[in-house]
């Protein structure tokens, strides 16, 4: 049985998001074991992990307080399950978004785990009461959801299985506090969470405004990049309400009215249909063709992006 006294972390999958998960864990000086079904990935991502932790180092952009040699020491795989999961006290399931692949998984972990490990899912959208179904560890399970690139944006999403016990809520918090992600507590399962809820709203909004001819998907994005975006690096929509005026009830005496004739005028969900995808894509295809050598190169200097904001941010917010 898997026991949590040694305090060792488990990474299930060892795809992007495993290897941002295994990097994390390792900059707290935890223990990682990195597990997959085939030797050959889980020496590909070792490798692929040594570099960018290097890449990194050189960079002045490591985290943690341990040297990039030191932190490589602490990740080791595996590739046997049952060997992977002794001595975890935290299981973090990376495989691909599939319900039936997930609940294998969890399946598998549910018979070989004890009563302490936390069994935690990355799942962007898949509901806990579907995900951890009629496992009989299931007060341990909860759903961390981490942001793509997990290494480079902190807030990580816990939303509980109905049976999810508040210690394994408030264990899981910690943990993610002490490797320097940004945990929030989502009180009750919700399609979508929380984060995709708002991106989707802002998306819906966004779709509407270019297929209806108000403005170009190039000047749409500078809304959110030079506008509303960089508001929200710091602050959230409600203290910026709150912050625009004198308090939350100043703002919505002022601004309530307003608001609710707008968002009257907001039209129903976008098909997203294939002339409007056309259209979008064209005008982004101007800025960042979409081959895979033009894309790549966006993502990197994206990431850069984030590295520095999060270096930034670290310095100007209290703690």
């Amino acid at each position: 049985m898997a026991s949590s006294e040694a305090g060792g972390v488990v990474i299930v999958g060892s795809g992007l998001i495993g290897r941002s998960w295994a990097m994390l864990f390792a900059s707290g000086g935890f223990q990682v074991k990195l597990y997959d079904i085939e030797q050959q990935q889980i020496t590909s991502a070792l490798d692929s992990i040594r570099k960018e932790m290097k890449s990194l180092e050189q960079c002045g952009a490591l985290k943690g307080s341990l040297s990039a040699e030191q932190q490589l020491s602490l990740i080791s795989g595996c590739a046997n399950i049952a060997e992977a999961v002794e001595g975890a006290v935290h299981i973090q399931e990376c495989v691909p978004e599939n319900l039936e692949l997930k609940k294998k998984i969890f399946t598998q972990l549910d018979g070989l785990v004890d009563d302490r490990v936390v069994l935690s899912s990355s799942t962007s959208c898949l509901l806990p009461s579907k995900l951890f179904v009629g496992l009989a560890h299931v007060k341990q399970c909860i759903v961390a959801h981490p942001v793509n690139p997990p290494y480079y944006v902190p807030l990580v999403e816990l939303v509980p299985h109905p049976e999810t016990s508040p210690a394994t809520m408030d264990r899981t918090h910690a943990l993610l506090r002490k490797i320097g992600q940004s945990p929030v507590r989502v009180l009750r399962e919700i399609d979508g969470f929380v984060l995709n809820r708002l991106q989707y709203a802002i998306i819906s909004e966004a779709w509407r405004l270019v297929e209806e001819g108000i403005v170009s998907p190039s000047d749409l994005d500078l809304v959110m990049s030079d506008g509303l975006g960089m508001r929200y690096a710091f602050i959230g929509p409600l203290e910026t309400m709150h912050l625009n005026a004198e308090g939350m009830i100043s703002y919505c005496d002022r601004y309530s009215e307003g608001m609710k004739r707008v968002l009257k005028t907001f039209g129903p969900i976008p098909e997203f249909s294939r002339a409007t995808v056309e259209k979008v894509n064209q005008d982004l295809c101007l800025k960042v063709p979409d081959d895979p050598g033009h894309l790549a190169a966006r993502r990197q200097w994206r990431d850069d992006c984030l590295m520095r904001l999060a270096k930034l941010k670290s310095q100007v917010q209290p703690q």
